[in-house]
């Protein structure tokens, strides 16, 4: 009879093939488990990386209780502390600065607005310079009536009011421009010397004095260097048409 073999799985090499599946299976498991653990680590990691560049999500108590930093240059004042009272003084100083300053303001005003050059007086021109009647006429004249205001022409000083021969009575005035203008055959005299004027101050009025066929205005301008000149283009140099009336 023969012999059964009961215990094929004690024969040497007869469990192989089993063994083999069991430890491929453990292989498997595990390197399942270990790439579960890398991507557990690595999104662990990933956090702690973006929190340190981040900063922190939420706000603890003692964030919450910590005072801010105050601002540099900045005066806090407490409430109900006691401000000092106006300066009277002080204040009265600035409301005398600020009308001394509107003050200039309009004097600027006014004194770019005025004329600089005026006509002498309102008449009509009646003579030229040259030479009239063998003798040299060196001014113009303006036919107006006895009494009538003569105005300065421009700016400058009076340097001589008195008597003059043949224009009975004259005023010189030292003008802007370093020229001097002659005023003559005036009836009154109404400045006097060293007196500063503006272009339209009156200074004296229409006379008949010294050698005069009638009440009018001789007007002379008297350069430093060139002498005696011709009034009218000088004039008209300076925006004054003399054959023309003031409005």
């Amino acid at each position: 009879m023969p012999v059964t073999d009961l215990l094929p799985s004690l024969r040497p090499g007869a469990d192989l093939p089993r063994r083999h599946r069991t430890a491929t299976r453990v292989v498997a498991v595990s390197a399942v488990i270990s790439a579960a653990l890398s991507v557990l680590i690595g999104a662990d990691k990933h956090g702690a990386d973006a929190a340190v560049a981040t900063g922190p999500l939420t706000t603890t108590a003692d964030t919450l209780a910590a005072p801010a930093a105050p601002a540099e240059n900045v005066a806090f004042v407490q409430p109900g502390t006691p401000q000092p009272a106006p300066d009277p003084a002080l204040a009265e100083q600035h409301r005398i600065a600020e009308q001394q300053h509107i003050a200039e303001q309009h004097h600027v005003a006014v004194e770019a607005a005025r004329p600089k050059t005026v006509r002498p007086v309102g008449g009509i021109l009646t003579s030229n310079f040259g030479m009239r009647w063998g003798e040299m006429h060196a001014g113009i004249d303006f036919g107006e009536p006895l009494g009538a205001p003569i105005a300065t022409v421009t700016d400058g000083v009076v340097i001589e009011a008195g008597p003059a021969t043949g224009f009975g009575l004259w005023v010189r005035v030292q003008q802007d421009d370093g020229t001097v203008g002659v005023y003559g055959h005036v009836n009154d005299i109404l400045a006097s010397v060293g007196q500063e004027v503006r272009a339209g101050d009156i200074i004296a009025t229409v006379g008949n004095r010294g050698q005069s066929t009638g009440p009018h205005l001789h007007y002379e301008v008297h350069d430093p260097e060139a002498g005696k000149i011709d009034p009218l283009p000088w004039l008209a140099q300076r925006g004054i048409d003399a054959f023309r009336f003031p409005a």
